[in-house]
C-alpha cells in the first residue's frame, strides 16, 4: 500500500490560490482543500499535513459501490444473500462500501487534476467492478467526478456517494433545501421517515455540534456552508443525489454533509424498493456516475 519509507505518497493539485492534496493510497482521499492568501492558509475541507493511514482522518473521501450502512452486513440480492464483515471497529454493520478501505492506482496526474482508478475483484462482496475518480481544481473551485461499472455477469446493486469534512465554529451555517429526514436508533440505523423540521432543518442553521447523524431525503442537489467570520462560503452541487447524509458530532471542530444517491440501508429494504430508495441494479458493462462541485465563495485573493 505504501512505498519503502512506509509514506502514501501525496499528490497536490494547484489553480488560483486553490491548492489541494490527494492521498490515492489511502482509499482515494482527499487530504485538504485550501485558499491561499496573505493571511495564510484557509482550509475549506478540513485538512492535515501529516500522511494518515487511516482515511477517517481525511478532508474527503468516495463512497463506492454503496454508501452509509448495510443492516448487520446482510441483504438479498436475486435470490442469493450477500453476507459482509464489519470494516469500521465497533460498529456490526459494515459501511461505505470498499474503496474507502483500499488503495487507489493513479491513472494520470497534472497540475490541476488527477484520475485514480480502484479495480474491485468479486468476493465477499461478491462481483467485480471497476471505481473511478477524476479530482479537478480551477481557480474558483474543486470538481469531484466518481463513477462505477459492473464487470460481473450478474446485476450489482450501486449507489454512489461522497464523504467530505468541514472545519466549523460557533457560526458556521449550513443551508441546504430537504424534504424529510430519517431518525436513527443506537446503531446509526434507520427507524423513520419524518419531516425536516425543527432540530432537523437545515435551513439557513448554526451546525457545529449539533449532534446529528441523519439521512435526508428530497435534497435539491444544492447545499452552502458559510464561515460568516472569515467571509467565505462553500457552495455544494451534485447531479444525481436526491439524499444527503449530515453527521455533526459534538465538540469535534467539523461536521460531514454528504451528497449520496441512496439512503441509509437501502439494501436491506426488499429488492422492489431499491429503485425508489436511490439504489440502481447494474448489468454487466453498465456504469453509475456521480458529479460534484463545491465553489468557492467570497475573498479569492490574485495567485
Amino acid at each position: 500500500m505504501n512505498d519503502h519509507n512506509h509514506t502514501p505518497t501525496r499528490f497536490t493539485l494547484r489553480a488560483g490560490a486553490l491548492a489541494l492534496d490527494v492521498l490515492p493510497a489511502v482509499g482515494g482521499s482527499i487530504a485538504r482543500f485550501d485558499l491561499l492568501g496573505p493571511g495564510g492558509r484557509q482550509p475549506l475541507l478540513r485538512g492535515t499535513d501529516d500522511d494518515y493511514a487511516d482515511v477517517l482522518e481525511s478532508a474527503c473521501f468516495p463512497l463506492v459501490p454503496y454508501a452509509n450502512r448495510i443492516r448487520g452486513g446482510q441483504f438479498d440480492c436475486g435470490g442469493q444473500t450477500v453476507r459482509l464483515a464489519r470494516n469500521l471497529p465497533g460498529d456490526a454493520s459494515p459501511l461505505h462500501g470498499q474503496g474507502w478501505r483500499a488503495p487507489w492506482q493513479v491513472e494520470q496526474a497534472g497540475q490541476d487534476q488527477i484520475m485514480l482508478v480502484y479495480q474491485h475483484a468479486a468476493g465477499e462482496w461478491p462481483w467485480a467492478y471497476e471505481a473511478r475518480q477524476r479530482i479537478s481544481l480551477s481557480a474558483d473551485g474543486l470538481a469531484i467526478e466518481l463513477s462505477c461499472r459492473n464487470l460481473s455477469p450478474l446485476p450489482m446493486p450501486c449507489g454512489l456517494g461522497l464523504h467530505p469534512y468541514y472545519p466549523c465554529n460557533p457560526h458556521t451555517r449550513l443551508d441546504a433545501g430537504v424534504a424529510s429526514v430519517w431518525t436513527v436508533d443506537a446503531d446509526v440505523l434507520p427507524v423513520a421517515c419524518l419531516p425536516a423540521t425543527g432540530r432537523y432543518s437545515l435551513h439557513d442553521r448554526l451546525i457545529c455540534g449539533q449532534d446529528l447523524d441523519n439521512g435526508f431525503e428530497g435534497w435539491s442537489g444544492t447545499a452552502r456552508i458559510a464561515w460568516p467570520g472569515r467571509g467565505l462560503a462553500l457552495e455544494l452541487s451534485a447531479a444525481d443525489t436526491p439524499c444527503f447524509q449530515v453527521y455533526s458530532p459534538v465538540g469535534r471542530g467539523f461536521f460531514a454533509a454528504e451528497p449520496v444517491q441512496h439512503a441509509n440501508a437501502a439494501l436491506n429494504a426488499p429488492q422492489d424498493q431499491w429503485q425508489q430508495l436511490g439504489i440502481a441494479l447494474l448489468a454487466q458493462g453498465e456504469s453509475r456516475q456521480l458529479q460534484a462541485r463545491f465553489t468557492v465563495v467570497g475573498r479569492l485573493p490574485q495567485a
